[in-house]
């Protein structure tokens, strides 16, 4: 009769000890759990991307790059610089096509041309509202007001919609959390992709086109992040393509388009997608390592270094083979639309 009770008493420990197991172990996943779903959630970026899309083609490789990421909530897509009506339309079918009508758009001040408007056709394929769009600079500073300190203007644009915000609102404009943008150039210029010895900066097309808009960004006190010639020299060469265009996803199919248009064009074959790393770097900061350079735009549109206080963080160097194994998945990461 001892015996029994001792076997007993003895089976009750284990039966303990092997539930005290299970308890810890199921805590221990509750934890592994809790902490994956934190780092694939992640925090939210707020952005607002302002672009010139339609000429170049690498304005719509940026925006299907920023609408595949969970983490940047994009507060709205203005447009800038030449026909803006035109280029909102452009957005809408985007956004439409590839699940993200619910974005808005909002369109700038026109101005004249800088180049063709090479995917016009694309656009004008969507129809353009009643009431046309809404006002891009209104627009921004809204979005500021009711976000301050937590917005990032990706700028993809000459910065005819940057200087229309610092005359209108200064104030509000400073309250930006930062700007990341696709401009200038500090070492290399145009065709300068690292092979041959640089022949020296160039007047980079963003910044030239509106050079008192540039310096009254760089004089603005708003943090920049710049993506400059030297880091953004992307070639999307035929290889590339081919292995992103072949995945038929909604947004592949429209940038397939979108592509075919543009190299319509005259000399348009290779595309390099410039734009593309303003976008990447906000959603993948390593991919591009700044250095704080203290910058003045002269008349020409140079950008020039200068001693002082950095007024920007700049990009001087990229990895093209680094980024295209970053975007091209991360493209595809996105392949249908949202119901």
């Amino acid at each position: 009769m001892t015996r029994t009770k001792g076997r007993s008493h003895h089976a009750a420990e284990t039966l303990l000890k092997i539930i005290m197991v299970v308890v810890a172990i199921g805590a221990i996943c509750e934890r592994a759990i809790g902490q994956t779903t934190a780092a694939t959630t992640g925090p939210t970026e707020k952005a607002i991307i302002d672009t010139d899309i339609g000429d170049d083609v690498d304005d719509a490789f940026a925006l299907a790059l920023a609408l595949s990421d969970q983490h940047l909530r994009i507060l709205g897509v203005t447009t800038a610089w030449g026909d803006t009506d035109r280029r909102a339309r452009l957005v809408e079918r985007f956004l439409k096509e590839t699940g993200h009508a619910d974005i808005p758009v909002a369109a700038g001040p026109k101005t004249k041309p800088g180049t063709p408007f090479t995917q016009a056709a694309w656009a004008e394929a969507f129809p353009e509202p009643a009431d046309g769009w809404p006002n891009a600079v209104d627009f921004i500073l809204d979005q500021i007001r009711s976000n301050p300190g937590e917005i990032t203007l990706i700028s993809l644009a000459p910065l005819s919609n940057v200087g229309a915000l610092i005359q209108k609102d200064p104030a509000t404009f400073r309250k930006l959390k930062r700007v990341v943008m696709m401009g200038g150039s500090i070492r290399q210029g145009y065709g300068d992709l690292g092979y041959l010895p640089d022949k020296g900066p160039s007047a980079e097309y963003n910044i030239m086109m509106d050079i008192p808009a540039a310096k009254e960004l760089f004089a603005s006190g708003v943090p920049i992040d710049m993506m400059p010639l030297d880091s953004t020299q992307l070639k999307l060469d035929e290889v590339v393509r081919a292995t992103l265009f072949s995945q038929k996803t909604p947004a592949t199919k429209a940038l397939d388009e979108l592509y075919r248009q543009w190299a319509g064009f005259p000399d348009n074959v290779t595309p390099t997608l410039y734009d593309a790393m303003a976008v990447a770097v906000v959603m993948e900061p390593a991919l591009c390592p700044v250095t704080p350079m203290h910058l003045r735009i002269d008349d020409a549109g140079f950008t020039r270094v200068e001693e002082g206080m950095p007024n920007a963080n700049v990009c001087l160097h990229s990895d093209a083979d680094q980024f295209f194994h970053f975007y091209i998945p991360q493209v595809l990461s996105n392949p249908s639309p949202k119901q």
